[in-house]
């Protein structure tokens, strides 16, 4: 097993990582860390468990760890700003840095030699996008596959977990939308071209499409809806779009990787589909919905998509990174990936 280590544990993005990594068949957690107030501290001492379902038993009794080397793991996942496989924003448009969705752009993890040979053969930093850039960028990939997506207009509706805990102060979010989310339409707009870019040549070259957003923080505990608004370069039918997303695959399902779910996209026929509280769940949390496709007046075609921010936005994501990591061979394989190998292709 891939010992793991988790900084920001106590966190509610380091308790997602901790709850989707108990009993996982390839990493086991050997490693929490936190800031100085936990430190020493049992982990069941030092957490306020947040999520529904109970308190991960395999991790109560480890020690908190200061969030600094060394630790006992052989790899970490953060969701602070070390480098390391990373939710965190601080390196994600790095040159030689890749960022991330293993069904979008899983040739940009070509960039870790670069910085092996930068480092001269030291570790590497692996990052996965912003909450809802992740939502967008796999939304889109399938129609700028297949038909190529020249602009989008994206107007997000962000769930109040994406601000961490404590977040959003009550009096802030009841009864109310707030019109802002700081530096997060800058991200969504640099990310998402950066993810749907192409790697040639020891470089990423970012997406040649223009992306718009403008995002809202609603009171939903969990599930980053977005409003799209998309202009194609060649004409599509609403029958051709579906089956793009429908049928939309990639690495990890090929590779059948633990956490990928078999369908990255699930398309919603019902007229007020997808909901964050119904749909924000689909393939474990691994999953983008979307729905209400229709005929847009301004660009070509308008749809709806979600996904689970703290899931597929966050931990999840960073995990799906180090699957494909461990699969290629770019993290010590345990002997039962060894075993399983041939049967992978």
């Amino acid at each position: 097993m891939i010992r793991v280590g988790i900084l920001g544990a106590t966190g509610t993005v380091g308790q997602r990582f901790l709850q989707l990594l108990e009993r996982h068949p390839d990493f086991v957690v050997s490693a929490v860390a936190a800031s100085d107030r936990s430190e020493e501290k049992p982990y069941v001492e030092a957490c306020q468990w947040r999520l529904p379902g109970d308190f991960p038993e395999s991790v109560r009794a480890l020690r908190v760890r200061p969030c600094e080397p060394p630790l006992d793991c052989d790899v970490v996942f953060s969701s602070l700003p070390y480098p390391v496989i990373t939710n965190s924003s601080s390196f994600r448009m790095d040159a030689d840095v890749p960022l991330v969705i293993p069904e979008v752009n899983p040739e940009h993890l070509a960039l870790i030699d670069l910085q092996r040979q930068r480092t001269k053969g030291g570790g590497y930093i692996v990052t996965n996008p912003n909450c809802s850039a992740v939502m967008v960028a796999l939304a889109l990939a399938p129609l700028h596959r297949r038909f190529g997506v020249t602009s989008v207009v994206v107007t997000t509706m962000q769930a109040l977990s994406g601000a961490g805990y404590p977040g959003v102060p009550s009096l802030d979010a009841t009864d109310n939308v707030i019109p802002y989310i700081a530096e997060e339409e800058a991200k969504i707009e640099r990310e998402t071209k950066k993810l749907l870019g192409t790697y040639a040549d020891g470089a990423v070259r970012t997406a040649d499409v223009a992306v718009s957003a403008q995002c809202h923080r609603v009171n939903v505990t969990d599930g980053h809806l977005g409003a799209f608004r998309v202009k194609l370069e060649r004409r599509a039918t609403l029958a051709e779009l579906r089956d793009a997303w429908a049928t939309f695959r990639g690495l990890p399902q090929q590779l059948e990787l633990p956490s990928a779910p078999t369908h990255p996209i699930v398309v919603r026929d019902e007229p007020d589909r997808p909901q964050p509280r119904l749909d924000r769940d689909a393939g474990n949390g691994m999953s983008v919905s979307v729905g209400r496709v229709a005929p847009d007046t301004v660009l070509d075609w308008r749809f709806v998509a979600l996904s689970h921010n703290t899931i597929r936005g966050a931990a999840g994501a960073a995990i799906l990174n180090a699957e494909l990591l461990l699969a290629q061979g770019r993290l010590l394989q345990p002997p039962r990936a060894v075993e399983r190998a041939p049967a992978r292709g």
